[in-house]
């Protein structure tokens, strides 16, 4: 994708002219200027001369008449020439024609005030003009103009007083009753127009979200120059969607277009729209439209419109009725829908395995998802909260707080876009109704129709962009409909690439070591920040800055990077010194883990190995999936993932004869990633193979059988008790599963198949995982490449087992 300052065009549109369009403009407005230069000696001339005008007043209305000529010049050619659209033109083209949509706008007000004063002086003077022909004392026109200006000013006050009385009084006591909720509400809404306010986020700010970029791209350029589409038949989208995790990057992508779209761009919060009376909420949408038309009619016809969070407004109405979200029960998709503990989304409980993938994280996202923040204080709170209960069982005045009429008044307000004006539309039905009335006025004379055309739509476009962390399930189907916010664009969660595209953004905005800028340290990085947002990853390079400016260095290196990474993941790390011999375990534990993982996870790379006390975790191993899934694992996977968690509890086995109290966690994940497969996804217990074992079929078969049973054994020992049990239709499919006692063995016999596996992988690689563990006794924590490089080395054997041998089965 190309960055802001990049054209952004459509195959077959005229963007490539625009420029263009616009060189020709500034050549046309600047020969307009000159004409009346020119000529102005001549008009000059003609009231100084010929009319015997004084000095001053002549050249004064030659000024203003020089002016009133270019300004009607600009306002007569912007109504037959199109606008020339500079979506992402360069700055000085972007400038130039804001200055000409300013002075449009302001001398087409001029103009259309002059036009209106001129009729209602005309009618006063016509008016006069006949009153005094009729009683025998005719005047001239300009005659009857000057007596109405010299009409006694006590006459006009009181007229005026009396005109605005009534009016002022309703508008005060409106304001006193409902003023201040609706002022904090509108206060919400901010208008921004073209120079207005500079975000500093152009397109090309935007990384990890391509797709996006481009689909909103070819949006946008319909938007502001689509007037050849449409005469081809198309229809532009009149709004956005923008559906994803927080901190993906909607809001970003809105101040990018704010930027880089030269039209003015207003925003409101979604919780602007609720209200506590009946009827404020869609105040407040009418005002929002209000403001959005004004600004259009001011800067050439077009504005967009922001709505964040606009599932606070724009859920199912149904569903706001009860005050509530119905939600709708189903099967977990992933382990991580039932496995997912503490900040960083572990599979255990105890914080030590954490693999990155496409389900993790959007679970990690949605996680970080602030809490709505309270508007009033508690006690009114609970009082507001009261009266509205109370209203929704007995009616009132008093409404839901949830928008349900602004949600009504947002999806009239979308439609109602196209609708031509109110009091246009009035006075051409009256005075065609009068003319149809009097049966003497024929609707033509010839070719000349003798009625008022049909209002047209106003040219004013108000496109909507809305925002929302919620599934679009959840939203109305009205508001998420073709012709409103039809158009929907999902913001993925980062995945490495994207990550690795963000990467190059925010380092290079700070000082660093010129061996961050090789791929491999990119790519490295990248890596390692799993899971990491574009706010999280600006914040690491930041921090890493930060740690080397203590220290007196000019730019930070990999050391502050992994360093400051470490900290915003799980705050400051425990600096404590373990005693050799827990150092010592607790390594084991975790390089058990690794081994399994690098050995049977071939879809899984190792990103982290750590030692380090931070939180509640004692070390951790981490790793990412190399090719994204998307909720699609074969079942070999799923079991790669059993012998990865329980590698660790082998590991104990293999070097201690028995285990800690820190293998609980990986008990608790194991037993619900095993019930996960036999009950969500129909996986058992795999297949032992004994063909050519037996020369007899029962025996074989009872040799199988046995073989089972010794793993079911194995795996009840295994197995976490603490899972709830329930029916086959319960909340909880898990504890459903464990209740279920065939199933239950076909878990048991799953967990046993698996810590066996990961029994004899450690003890055919004892010296092996030894290596590793010494290794990270003396680091304490490595990142990237380093673990990588150090799981290649020790040249893993994938271990056999000889199941028929007695030898072969641990005592557990």
């Amino acid at each position: 994708m190309g960055t802001s300052e990049e054209r952004l065009q459509l195959p077959g549109s005229a963007n490539a002219a625009e420029p263009t369009l616009a060189d020709q403009w500034r050549w046309f407005t600047r020969a307009a200027t000159l004409v009346a230069i020119l000529t102005s000696p001549v008009f000059f001339l003609l009231l100084y001369k010929r009319q015997g005008w004084e000095l001053g007043w002549a050249l004064l209305a030659t000024v203003a008449a020089v002016l009133l000529f270019r300004g009607f010049i600009d306002v007569v050619s912007r109504k037959v020439i199109p606008w020339p659209s500079l979506f992402g033109a360069d700055g000085r083209l972007k400038e130039e024609d804001i200055v000409a949509r300013r002075r449009a706008w302001y001398w087409r007000k001029k103009i259309r005030r002059l036009c209106y004063l001129a009729v209602i002086l005309g009618g006063l003077g016509a008016f006069v003009w006949f009153y005094h022909r009729e009683s025998g004392d005719p005047i001239s026109f300009w005659a009857s103009l000057q007596t109405i200006w010299e009409t006694p000013w006590g006459m006009r006050s009181d007229l005026l007083t009396l005109a605005l009385q009534l009016p002022l009084f309703f508008l005060i006591n409106l304001l006193i009753f409902m003023g201040p909720l609706l002022f904090f509400s509108i206060r919400q809404i901010q208008g921004y127009e073209p120079g207005d306010a500079d975000w500093g986020v152009r397109l090309g700010d935007v990384r990890g979200q391509a797709e996006a970029k481009e689909e909103i791209s070819r949006v946008i350029s319909l938007w502001q120059s689509g007037e050849e589409f449409e005469r081809l038949g198309g229809k532009r989208e009149r709004g956005l969607l923008f559906l994803g995790s927080p901190g993906t990057g909607k809001t970003m992508m809105a101040k990018a277009i704010a930027t880089g779209f030269n039209c003015p761009f207003v925003t409101i919060p979604g919780s602007g729209f609720a209200q506590t009376f009946i009827g404020l909420d869609a105040l407040v949408v009418r005002w929002m439209a209000w403001r959005a038309k004004k600004l259009a009619a001011k800067w050439g016809g077009q504005c967009i419109v922001f709505i964040d969070e606009i599932d606070a407004v724009g859920m199912r109405r149904a569903s706001l009725g009860r005050g509530m979200v119905a939600q709708e029960e189903r099967l977990p998709a992933s382990i991580h829908d039932v496995c997912f503990f503490g900040p960083n989304g572990a599979l255990t409980p105890t914080g030590d395995l954490i693999v990155e993938t496409a389900a993790w994280r959007e679970r990690m996202f949605a996680m970080r998802q602030p809490d709505p923040r309270r508007v009033y204080p508690p006690l009114i709170e609970r009082l507001s909260n009261g009266l509205k209960r109370a209203a929704m069982m007995g009616g009132g005045m008093f409404g839901g707080g949830s928008g349900q009429q602004g949600l009504q008044q947002l999806l009239v307000v979308m439609d109602g876009v196209d609708n031509p004006p109110l009091m246009r539309k009035f006075w051409t039905n009256r005075i065609n109704t009068f003319l149809d009335a009097t049966y003497v006025v024929p609707i033509r004379v010839g070719k000349m129709r003798l009625r008022l055309p049909a209002p047209r739509p106003a040219k004013e476009q108000i496109y909507f962009i809305g925002a929302c962390n919620v599934p679009i399930e959840q939203l109305d189907p009205a508001l998420t409909r073709p012709g409103r916010m039809g158009r929907h664009i999902w913001f993925r969660t980062p995945d490495k690439d994207d990550r690795k595209d963000i990467l190059d953004l925010y380092i290079n905005k700070v000082a660093h070591d010129p061996d961050l800028d090789t791929p491999k340290r990119r790519e490295e990085l990248a890596r390692v920040t799993n899971g990491y947002s574009p706010a999280m990853i600006e914040q690491v390079c930041s921090m890493a800055l930060t740690a080397a400016h203590h220290q007196g260095r000019p730019r930070f290196v990999w050391e502050d990077i992994v360093e400051a990474m470490t900290t915003v993941e799980s705050g400051m790390a425990v600096n404590v010194e373990y005693i050799p011999e827990l150092a010592r375990a607790i390594a084991i534990h975790e390089a058990g883990h690794a081994a399994a993982g690098h050995v049977y996870k071939s879809d899984v790379l190792s990103t982290r190995l750590s030692i380090r006390k931070r939180g509640d975790s004692l070390g951790h191993h981490q790793a990412m999936q190399t090719k994204e899934r998307f909720f699609h694992q074969w079942r070999s996977e799923e079991a790669a993932g059993l012998i990865w968690t329980l590698g660790a509890m082998a590991a104990e086995h293999v070097f201690y004869g028995e285990t800690s109290t820190g293998v609980g966690g990986d008990l608790f994940s194991a037993t619900y990633q095993a019930a996960h497969m036999v009950g969500s996804t129909g996986m058992g217990p795999a297949h032992v193979d004994l063909t050519g074992r037996f020369d007899d079929e029962e025996a074989e078969e009872r040799a199988r059988e046995r073989i089972m049973r010794r793993f079911e054994s194995i795996g009840s020992q295994l197995m976490n008790r603490s899972s709830s049990v329930g029916s086959a239709m319960s909340p909880n499919p898990i504890g459903a599963v464990l209740g279920d006692p065939q199933k239950r063995v076909m878990v048991s016999q799953l967990l046993g198949q698996a810590f066996m596996t990961a029994y004899w992988l450690i003890e055919q690689n004892r010296d092996a995982v030894e290596r590793i563990a010494d290794r990270l006794v003396e680091r304490r924590e490595m990142f990237g490449d380093e673990v990588v490089d150090m799981l290649e080395e020790a040249h893993f054997k994938v271990p056999t087992v000889d199941l028929l041998d007695e030898r072969s089965w641990p005592n557990l």
